[in-house]
């Protein structure tokens, strides 16, 4: 009887997982298929799913029209630099409030948090005039430091709770064996987290890849990424729904293809220290 309680609750909750996951996947599927469609049976009433004719020309006329390997580029650049640097800054913050931590500790970490939740239009004004000052605008190295800033307290948190979970003795045994500072921190302590700093490192790639306000107001030609290329298909006329459809398949493809090759990694480094 245990047992056929115990299969049923598998059954509906592997049930309800796919019915979560395929709804989540919906409109990515949606998308999909809109850009193999004709301008005319995108916006078809009712919707056509999948009688209708299959044709590349979206795809021919946004590889004609734009630069797609130029706004590749920049994301890649965009996201893979300000990762790599908000690593650099979080790794030290991190082991500082894990190991060595104050009476301030979660007061710091919650301000920090805090961040996330004033309105990124509350803050564009100032930021748009700085960086014209110091000639940022339309600049990858610009858009470099706002990911990086903006991504910065969800590194920090995410680093801080994996680091949590590495036993503050094993440091101590290396304190005790001469192991300075900087070897503890690279031989010891970052061995230990690397799920957990492959998955916010896979995290933060993802959310500046996906950034669209600061891109699309800090940006105007040279260091537009994917963000401002779907952009560039919305115009006064009307959305093209078909094109706009393809563009956004483009440039979600890279991202969707890394997600899929390191979901094992990214899911294990979300659970590491769950389970003890």
């Amino acid at each position: 009887m245990a047992r056929a309680v115990t299969s049923r609750r598998k059954l509906i909750n592997t049930t309800a997982a796919w019915a979560v996951g395929l709804l989540i996947f919906f409109p990515i599927l949606w998308t999909i298929l809109t850009s193999f469609k004709t301008e005319g049976q995108a916006i078809a009433s009712p919707p056509i799913f999948l009688g209708f004719d299959w044709t590349l020309e979206n795809y021919k006329t946004v590889m004609e029209r734009s630069n797609y390997a130029r706004f590749l580029w920049n994301s890649i650049i965009i996201a893979g630099l300000s990762t790599i640097i908000g690593l650099i800054v979080a790794v030290p913050a991190a082991w500082s409030m894990a190991f060595v931590p104050s009476r301030r500790t979660k007061d710091i970490l919650l301000w920090m948090l805090s961040t996330k939740m004033l309105p990124a239009v509350g803050v564009l004004y100032p930021i748009y005039l700085l960086f014209i000052k110091m000639g940022l605008l339309d600049s990858r190295a610009g858009l470099v430091v706002v990911m990086m800033l903006i991504n910065l307290p969800i590194i920090v948190w995410m680093l801080y709770t994996y680091f949590r979970e590495i036993p503050g003795e094993i440091l101590e045994a290396a304190r005790m064996d001469g192991a300075t500072l900087k070897e503890e921190v690279l031989y010891i302590l970052t061995p230990m987290a690397i799920p957990g700093i492959a998955s916010t490192m896979l995290l933060n790639f993802i959310l500046a890849w996906n950034e669209a306000f600061w891109t699309l107001n800090l940006t105007a030609v040279n260091a537009a990424p994917l963000t401002a290329f779907i952009a560039s298909y919305s115009s006064p006329e009307g959305l093209f729904f078909a094109k706009l459809s393809a563009a956004s398949t483009m440039a979600i493809a890279p991202i969707l293809i890394l997600g899929w090759f390191s979901q094992k990694q990214l899911v294990r480094g979300l659970t590491f220290g769950a389970v003890k």
